[in-house]
């Protein structure tokens, strides 16, 4: 299996040459394209430095900030388009250990999952250095998605994946609106609206030490206008808006 990681950055000069090293060392058969949307301190420079040093690891320069979602685009139609099997997500802040990455793409690769999601809701997963209150925040704001959308899954907002090269050309990832944290739940919205396999594997999330959030109050308002909106038209016009079923050349198994 070839497994391609695509990892968006803005801006994380401070974090992006021990993230590159520390991935290299947890995986070091994949291949690892930074996305990069012109940050102004430097950060392509450094991965382009550490691409010829440390091998298998490429940057794609983007002419200008266009989202977090725009990024990942870029990055699945890349990987599709030269034959990866798997395509991996992950931030490049250090919040996502990449020691746990091997997991997320075995949960797909014999795990029979269609998209595998590190998750910080399911037992074993853990963060440690939240405040109380931006935890609640966060887990509530899962469980509302989950409510509205009728699924199961428990940390929608987790941008730690991995997918079946197949699964994201099934939901149409290039058709998809949300371009901030949203694309994380729109994703996971349209696998399940597939019938997928979606396999939660247990991290610990580690928030950034260096640097800044993108995570802001109107992130959060975006998320949930659309997770209420797309909820409330499924529920008025059931079955319209769902997509085909994943086909599969061999019977899934769903994960344990």
């Amino acid at each position: 299996m070839r497994v391609l990681v695509c990892v968006p950055t803005y801006n994380e000069a401070l974090n992006i040459e021990e993230y590159l090293r520390r991935t290299r060392a947890a995986v070091p058969d994949y291949d690892i394209l930074v996305l990069d949307d012109a940050s102004p301190d430097g950060t392509a420079d450094i991965a382009e430095r550490l691409a010829a040093e440390l091998g298998q690891i490429e940057v794609l320069r983007r002419p200008a900030k266009r989202g977090l979602g725009a990024a990942y685009r870029a990055g699945f139609a890349v990987g599709i388009d030269r034959g990866y099997d798997v395509l991996a997500q992950m931030d490049a802040d250090l919040s996502h250990d990449p020691a746990s990455l091997s997991a997320l793409v075995a949960a797909v690769t014999t795990g029979g999952a269609d998209m595998a999601i590190g998750s910080r809701y399911v037992p074993g997963g853990s963060i440690p250095h939240w405040p109380a209150h931006r935890r609640a925040m966060s887990r509530y704001g899962n469980r509302y998605a989950s409510f509205m959308l009728g699924n199961t899954v428990q940390d929608s907002t987790s941008g730690y994946r991995a997918f079946r090269a197949e699964t994201l050309l099934g939901i149409e990832f290039d058709g998809t609106k949300a371009n901030g944290y949203l694309f994380q739940i729109e994703l996971a919205y349209r696998v399940a609206q597939m019938d997928g396999v979606i396999a939660e594997v247990p991290i610990v999330f580690t928030d950034r030490v260096r640097g800044a959030s993108k995570m802001n109050w109107q992130v959060v308002a975006e998320e949930m206008l659309n997770v209420s909106w797309w909820g409330a038209r499924d529920r008025l016009r059931p079955g319209r808006h769902r997509l085909g079923s994943l086909q599969h050349d061999t019977p899934r198994r769903s994960p344990s």
